[in-house]
């Protein structure tokens, strides 16, 4: 039998558990309060109808559903997306304004000292990640390259179409071409990599570099074709075309140049609010988007579009984003910078 004094010890720790339980039930049930009837926008930083969207707008109608909140898609296009990140940064952090970001090109923006960036990405709420997508180098279906070795021996300038500095297309073209020691041009100036795709199959262009996702699209009007998979992990569009990893015997330098490169495009889509937000208003917000992502009829949805989820939690997503914009050392983002052509501020 318990004595007094330990009886006593565990009708107090009984009563400091109910206590604690009891306040968690009501601070949930206050975060839940706080969103109902209220408009949740979700940002998305380019023009109606590309890809992140189309994301966005697919998952909307669901998170209405969780949170009990109307919840709307808004686009503010400019900047590459960077205007709207900006605004973000600097927003009220009540969990009523979100935004879906390329997660590659934001970090690579910070990272190289992008002039019209004003954001911390590292001290934003990061909530989840919705999808990440290996990245190809696509050539014309006709009269072009047929492997990495022939790239390396041609000698006039292997031309990429991409739209700007840091847009994925452009970034993945210069990183590529120093590890692999190839002769290249980057072409800015395309509005998408639908155009870019368009100018490849019309052999103005040699090469294009997208995600899988836009890969199987292009591929799939018959115009182009994949030449290497220049991720660590296989496609799932594409799982018989080995990485470069897989195919080439590459220095060091070039290898830690893919795989830093390969671990910026892993950061993919994901949700950021502003920072400092308050702790049970994370928490709600991160578990109704938890619950949203991991259910299987969303899931299904975005299946049956080809916009698949590869859910990870803010937890994950902060120590992935943590890695490629705070580890870095100076030599290595002076580094990035140069392959990049990105001038200092």
């Amino acid at each position: 039998m318990l004595n007094s004094k330990a009886t006593h010890l565990f009708t107090l720790a009984i009563a400091s558990l109910a206590s604690l339980t009891s306040f968690s039930m009501k601070a949930a049930a206050d975060e839940a309060e706080f969103f109902r009837g209220k408009t949740v926008k979700v940002i998305v930083g380019f023009g109606p109808g590309g890809g992140y969207d189309a994301y966005a707008r697919m998952l909307a109608p669901h998170l209405t559903k969780r949170l009990g909140a109307t919840v709307v898609v808004e686009n503010q296009p400019g900047a590459g997306s960077l205007a709207a990140l900006n605004r973000l940064y600097a927003a009220p952090p009540d969990g009523l304004q979100m935004m879906l970001i390329n997660g590659t090109a934001a970090a690579l923006s910070q990272i190289v000292g992008v002039s019209a960036v004003r954001y911390d990405l590292g001290k934003m709420t990061h909530v989840a990640t919705v999808s990440v997508s290996p990245w190809l180098w696509l050539v014309p279906k006709n009269n072009g390259l047929q492997s990495i070795g022939e790239a390396r021996k041609v000698t006039k300038d292997i031309l990429w179409g991409s739209g700007g500095p840091i847009d994925g297309m452009s970034d993945g073209a210069q990183v590529t071409c120093e590890a692999l020691a190839l002769k290249c041009k980057v072409v800015m100036g395309y509005k998408g990599s639908n155009e870019v795709a368009l100018a490849v199959a019309r052999n103005e262009m040699d090469s294009v570099y997208v995600s899988d996702t836009s890969a199987n699209n292009y591929v799939k009007a018959g115009d182009v074709r994949p030449l290497a998979n220049m991720s660590r992990k296989r496609s799932r569009f594409f799982p018989d075309l080995p990485t470069v990893f897989e195919t080439e015997k590459l220095s060091s330098e070039a290898e830690w140049l893919l795989d830093f490169h390969s671990t910026v495009q892993d950061l993919g889509r994901i949700i950021v609010l502003p920072p400092n937000m308050p702790a049970a208003r994370l928490t709600h917000l991160s578990e109704a988007i938890k619950l949203m992502l991991t259910d299987r009829e969303v899931v299904e949805e975005g299946e049956k579009s080809q916009r698949y989820i590869d859910y990870a939690d803010g937890g994950a997503t902060t120590r992935n984003v943590d890695k490629v914009v705070n580890q870095l050392t100076p030599a290595q983002r002076e580094r990035v910078r140069k392959i990049l052509e990105i001038e200092k501020k």
